[in-house]
């Protein structure tokens, strides 16, 4: 049977005909020179950074080649209050695939929301990390961009109680995020894929105020830190379109980005009705825990080392180049 998957897995990915990911690039961009500081235009804000450290997060984004793109970052303050920086320049720049240095995407305003949407543009097929600098106490955070031609393979991961073993979606309890213990061989299954030229994707139904948080876990277990798309809800610690969330997703990547997903990995119900729903085949779709198997997915059973050897090193190179 976990022979079978990985000859499946080879038969939908051998319909791709695209580039690789390039993890090299946004993981190694060059030196960087922020731009100069001023004051703040509001007194507030001046009291709010001196107060409070800053909790901005970048949404990262996927198009299909050919397809411009916006990216949204949102800039608050403490990891508890996500005070919004309203009314305030942030200038915005980008590095990635085939680029020098750092390109300039000029200077944004935040909305009342704390939040600026900034047009990248049309770029070639790449991975691209942008950086955005607060000018009134040049604080940064850095976001992903993946333009991807379409039908590039790729695998989907869901994070609390798939790679990690405490479901923190579940309990709303983020305070350990960053340390999180994962599964047993869950980071070595996650870079098998990328060595093997497949798109990652991380996506979760946590809110979007985790993100600082979710990145330092990567960046702790050695994973790339991109594709990760967390909830946009942040009305509460626990998202309650979490299905929908991810349904709706998965169906962006499928039908608008045209993004080849050929294996899924989960942990619940939700994961796995949203899969389902957004046409994920249940022959690809494997679960952890409690409902590993469940509704005719597939099962890691335990932790991942034996499915790491008897499926994920089976599985073939994403054919790509």
């Amino acid at each position: 049977m976990r022979v079978l998957a990985a000859l499946t897995l080879l038969a939908l990915s051998a319909q791709a005909s695209a580039q690789c990911p390039d993890f090299q690039s946004p993981a190694n961009p060059p030196s960087f020179t922020k731009p100069a500081k001023k004051s703040f235009r509001h007194f507030g804000s001046t009291v709010l950074a001196g107060l409070y450290k800053p909790w901005h997060m970048v949404h990262d984004q996927m198009v299909r080649s050919g397809q411009a793109a916006t990216v949204t970052a949102k800039f608050d303050y403490d990891a508890v209050l996500h005070k919004d920086l309203e009314g305030e320049y942030v200038h915005a720049y980008l590095y990635g695939t085939g680029m020098g240095g750092w390109s300039y995407l000029g200077r944004h305003t935040t909305d009342s929301d704390g939040k600026i949407n900034v047009a990248v543009g049309t770029r070639p097929v790449g991975e691209y990390r942008l950086r955005f600098v607060v000018e009134g106490d040049l604080s940064q955070v850095d976001g992903y961009l993946s333009v991807v031609d379409p039908n590039r393979p790729a695998v989907l991961f869901d994070i609390d109680g798939t790679l990690t073993i405490n479901d923190f979606e579940a309990y709303a309890d983020y305070v350990g995020v960053k340390t999180a213990q994962a599964y047993y061989y869950a980071p070595q299954t996650v870079k098998a894929y990328r060595d093997k030229g497949y798109q990652l994707v991380f996506l979760t139904a946590r809110p979007y105020w985790v993100t600082k948080d979710a990145r330092q876990w990567f960046d702790y277990q050695g994973i790339p830190q991109w594709h990760y798309r967390s909830n946009p809800y942040g009305d509460g610690p626990i998202p309650p379109d979490t299905q929908a969330h991810k349904t709706n997703y998965v169906k962006y990547l499928r039908e608008q980005v045209g993004l080849n997903i050929v294996r899924a990995y989960g942990n619940a119900t939700t994961d796995i009705a949203a899969y389902a729903d957004g046409g994920i085949p249940k022959a690809q779709t494997w679960i952890i825990g409690e409902h590993a198997g469940s509704s005719g997915t597939q099962a890691v059973d335990g932790d991942y080392s034996y499915h790491f050897s008897t499926v994920v090193a089976a599985t073939p190179n994403a054919n790509c180049n």
